[in-house]
C-alpha cells in the first residue's frame, strides 16, 4: 500500500467502494454503515483516509493477509481549531467532501461579486442595478435543492444498491 499521506485517485476510491459493497453483500456492514463509509470514501483525499474505512474488515477472499496487503491504521493529527474549524473538525460548512466544498465555493464567489458590484457602484457615484443576483441566486438555489434532497451523489449510490 502506498504511503498514507499520498493522494488517492478516483480509481482508488472506486476500488474501496467496491470492496465495501462486497462486505455489505456478505452481511458485515449494514446499509447505513455502507452509505456512511462510501460517502467518506468519495471524500477521501489520501490513501490513509481510504485505509481507515476497511481496517475492521477481513482481507478479500483469496488474498493472504501480509504486511503489504493488510489494512493499515494511521492516526490523524489533532485538529488545530484554525479558522473555520467546526466542533466536528469538518470546517465552517458543517460537512466534509463535495457538498461542503460546493457551498464554500458559492460563498466565496458571492462575496467576490458583491465586492465588485459595491466598488463599481461607489466608483460610478450611485448604486448600479444589482446584477450579482444572477450569479448568486440560481447557483444558490441549485445547491440548496441538492442539499435538501441529499444530492446527486446519494441518488447514484442508491441506484447502485438496487441492482
Amino acid at each position: 500500500m502506498p504511503e498514507p499521506y499520498m493522494r488517492a485517485a478516483d480509481t482508488d476510491r472506486e476500488a474501496v467502494v467496491r470492496r465495501l459493497g462486497e462486505h455489505m453483500a456478505a452481511g458485515r456492514l449494514t446499509l447505513a454503515e455502507y452509505e456512511e463509509r462510501t460517502g467518506r470514501a468519495y471524500a477521501a483525499k489520501t490513501f490513509g483516509e481510504l485505509a481507515e474505512l476497511t481496517t475492521d474488515l477481513p482481507a478479500p477472499a483469496g488474498v493472504r493477509a501480509t504486511a503489504a496487503t493488510s489494512p493499515v491504521t494511521y492516526s490523524r493529527p489533532a485538529h488545530s481549531g484554525g479558522c473555520g474549524a467546526g466542533p466536528w473538525g469538518y470546517g465552517f460548512w458543517g460537512g466534509a467532501g463535495r457538498r461542503g466544498a460546493a457551498w464554500a465555493g458559492w460563498f466565496s464567489t458571492s462575496l467576490l461579486v458583491l465586492a465588485i458590484w459595491l466598488f463599481t457602484s461607489i466608483a460610478s457615484g450611485g448604486l448600479l442595478p444589482f446584477w450579482p443576483i444572477w450569479v448568486i441566486g440560481p447557483w444558490g438555489a441549485v445547491l440548496l435543492a441538492q442539499t435538501l434532497s441529499g444530492g446527486p451523489r446519494n441518488r447514484r449510490d442508491r441506484r447502485r444498491l438496487r441492482r
